[in-house]
């Protein structure tokens, strides 16, 4: 039993792993290429020496220790990644960590409300041909307005409302969270076919039971890969909406602050975690999503 397991383990490592094993080296292969290629210039002007007395190992090792690179090689930003972690306590404004916390709250109440709100829409489109009509062509047409443009309309007039701190940041990410989950359930709760509502009819269920007991279990399948979409962009959004405010905390003020002071290996280590951060993100949706539908699956 124990073997039959193992290999059933390394056949699997070989039909998922390898690949992205060979993806992964092929990708930091490129990496250190770019790092070379876009560093060496610099390096011949600022860091060999003029009298042209190196070679192309000294080329080499030149571009991949700069300190201000224009592409930091992999392994500088392995390095910043790790120091920001161990060498600086959590709360301290040096530690990856510490922003972490403020983007993900901002992101986590922008996904919450745009959960709701593009529940209620759905709701409400599919129950009323008036608000189909009226709502949803400007639902679509909200998100052909880029998020950059709007982010700083929005924090100035939440500015004057008093609102200040995640308020505003939430709103944005907000603001990019409801539009898939919209979208998804108007298509899940219309999912249910023919049959199956005018069963709910001859039950002489409302309209309430119906989205209840038929339309809300049929749209599941729909709103999960949403939610999913919808964690994604609502980090984007809590990150951009950091950038106009000038922020001291949060991963897009990381971000700002690295360009500020042409640190390229900490903007780089920021868009590391920011990544990470948005794949435990999905990672949760998704562990909820198989359990959800796991229980409903269950007799």
């Amino acid at each position: 039993m124990t073997d039959t397991a193992f290999k059933r383990g390394v056949a699997e490592f070989r039909r998922q792993g390898v690949p992205v094993a060979a993806m992964l080296l092929l990708v930091l292969l490129a990496w250190y290429g770019g790092t070379w290629a876009l560093n060496a210039p610099g390096a011949i002007e600022r860091v060999l020496p003029p009298d042209g007395a190196w070679t192309w190992q000294d080329l080499l090792a030149a571009t991949m220790d700069m300190q201000r690179p224009v592409l930091p090689a992999p392994h500088q930003v392995a390095l910043d990644f790790w120091s920001s972690l161990v060498d600086w306590p959590l709360d301290s404004p040096r530690n990856l960590m510490y922003h972490v916390a403020v983007t993900a709250e901002s992101t986590l109440w922008g996904f919450v409300m745009g959960t709701i709100l593009g529940l209620v829409l759905s709701v409400c489109i599919v129950h009323s041909r008036t608000l189909d009509r009226a709502l949803l062509p400007w639902i679509v047409a909200s998100q052909t307005v880029p998020v950059l443009a709007i982010a700083p309309i929005v924090l100035v007039i939440l500015g004057s409302l008093g609102f200040s701190g995640v308020a505003p940041k939430a709103v944005i990410a907000m603001y990019l969270c409801f539009f898939p989950v919209t979208v998804a359930m108007v298509q899940g709760l219309r999912s249910p076919q023919v049959i199956e509502t005018e069963m709910m009819h001859t039950y002489a269920a409302s309209r309430w039971q119906a989205l209840w007991l038929l339309r809300l279990p049929s749209a599941l399948p729909f709103l999960f890969p949403a939610l999913r979409v919808g964690i994604a962009a609502g980090l984007v959004g809590a990150m951009v909406a950091e950038l106009p405010t000038g922020a001291v905390a949060g991963l897009g003020a990381r971000l700002l602050t690295g360009s500020y002071y042409g640190n390229t290996i900490q903007i780089w280590s920021a868009l590391v975690m920011s990544a990470l951060l948005g794949l435990a993100l999905t990672s949760v949706v998704a562990l909820v999503e198989r359990a959800m539908l796991r229980h409903r699956h269950q007799p």
